[in-house]
């Protein structure tokens, strides 16, 4: 049976406005992603195959996590995250809406700008909403056609788009669940049939003893 678990990447720079400020791990994101590696070791966790996107929180997290140990890790543009800022950006400028800075916030936010995006409305954006959905289907098609559990470290906006797709989500229902996804959560597919199915979501197992807690983070 195929299995592919998908990790979102730890908590990167938080006060960042752009994609080049934000695309690196805090020190507690460094942490997070040790801590879930130590707890798949600790658990015995099969993985014969570890992919992740070409950011450098991607990379950052699949080496604190000690990934490599299991398989050679296999870097794939298609796997990165949409460019949130830059869209935010644009949206703010043509439609006046400006980004939150509260995560409560998103909650309006994001999904108004997912419609624009996915509707056209926002103006030369540095991808379509097709082309980004296009590119994380290609990607997890290959990833589950492979032989062996895999590993994916990537993004909250790509595991909500994995979610849309595996679930059939509406956009309102994918922009919670790119809301709800905690840094360094785990989310599993197993192939049921001809077809993969969500068997776990936005797992932190390695952040729930009280100690940790404080580090349950979703920015």
């Amino acid at each position: 049976m195929s299995q592919i678990t998908l990790v979102r990447h730890g908590q990167a720079q938080t006060g960042a406005r752009d994609e080049h400020a934000y695309d690196s791990l805090s020190p507690l994101g460094h942490q997070q992603a040790a801590w879930l590696g130590e707890h798949l070791t600790d658990t015995r966790e099969t993985i014969e195959r570890v992919y992740c996107g070409t950011l450098i929180r991607h990379i950052e997290t699949a080496a604190a996590m000690g990934a490599g140990q299991h398989a050679e890790i296999v870097q794939d543009a298609r796997l990165n995250e949409m460019e949130f800022f830059t869209l935010a950006q644009l949206y703010g400028t043509q439609h006046g809406a400006a980004l939150p800075d509260t995560r409560e916030g998103f909650v309006t936010y994001m999904p108004r700008l997912l419609a624009a995006w996915e509707a056209g409305e926002i103006d030369t954006p540095p991808e379509t909403f097709t082309a980004f959905q296009s590119r994380v289907a290609d990607a997890m098609a290959e990833i589950a056609a492979g032989r062996g559990p895999a590993l994916v470290v990537t993004s909250g906006g790509l595991i909500g788009m994995v979610l849309r797709q595996t679930m059939g989500l509406g956009t309102p229902a994918f922009a919670k669940a790119c809301i709800a996804i905690m840094n360094t959560s785990v989310h599993r597919l197993h192939r049921l049939g001809s077809e993969m199915a969500l068997t776990q979501f936005n797992a932190v197992p390695h952040l729930d003893h009280p100690d940790r807690q404080y580090a349950q983070t979703h920015l």
